[in-house]
């Protein structure tokens, strides 16, 4: 956690940890089982890929996260195995489709990660727990920081978020926004119809 709280700015901390709390307590509420050590070491590294010492000019910031997770962890020397369930569980957290099919420590980060970013399952946090992490780990201006970290993605290295929800943003926001949209990618493609 410290090496987390380190390296992060303090609205995004605060998401990682809340990211935390919301997918274990809705895994919790479920029944589900799963690793809690686990859980939380990916969800608490889940974001490295925003902090600008872990990025790389090409990967997104998933991939780039989970490589910044998996040579921290290496150091600290947790097995290999483990290793791979975390790095799974951040490359993957943006896609909650895929992510909750694998095992239950990969979704909770990308349920918790989703909940805190779009609110979506917020109904179900009662609403004492929720003051509690609130009051715990506050949101600290994290839209704005959020947004923000998005757009210097979106001009920094913006093949990076290709057919990303990214590149969504940095299209309303950036004028001449480089990046082709699915269906420019289609219409160019090199065959004959």
């Amino acid at each position: 956690m410290g090496f987390a709280r380190n390296v992060s700015s303090p609205a995004l901390f605060n998401h990682v940890m809340r990211t935390y709390l919301y997918g274990s307590l809705l895994f919790d509420r479920r029944g589900v089982r799963y690793d809690r050590e686990l859980a939380f070491v990916a969800s608490v590294l889940h974001d490295l890929g925003l902090v600008k010492a872990y990025q790389t000019p090409d990967e997104r910031f998933e991939v780039d996260g989970a490589d910044a997770a998996r040579k921290f962890l290496r150091k600290q020397r947790m097995p290999s195995d483990r290793i791979s369930v975390v790095w799974d569980a951040i490359a993957l957290h943006t896609n909650a489709g895929i992510a909750t099919r694998k095992r239950a420590e990969v979704g909770i980060v990308s349920v918790g990660s989703g909940l805190d970013f779009t609110g979506v399952g917020l109904e179900n946090i009662p609403s004492d727990t929720l003051t509690e992490i609130l009051a715990a780990f506050p949101r600290a201006g994290f839209k704005q920081d959020a947004l923000d970290t998005i757009l210097s993605l979106c001009r920094t290295k913006p093949m990076s978020v290709l057919m990303h929800s990214f590149a969504e943003v940095g299209r309303r926001h950036l004028p001449d926004f480089p990046v082709p949209t699915v269906e420019d990618l289609l219409l160019a493609a090199p065959f004959e119809e």
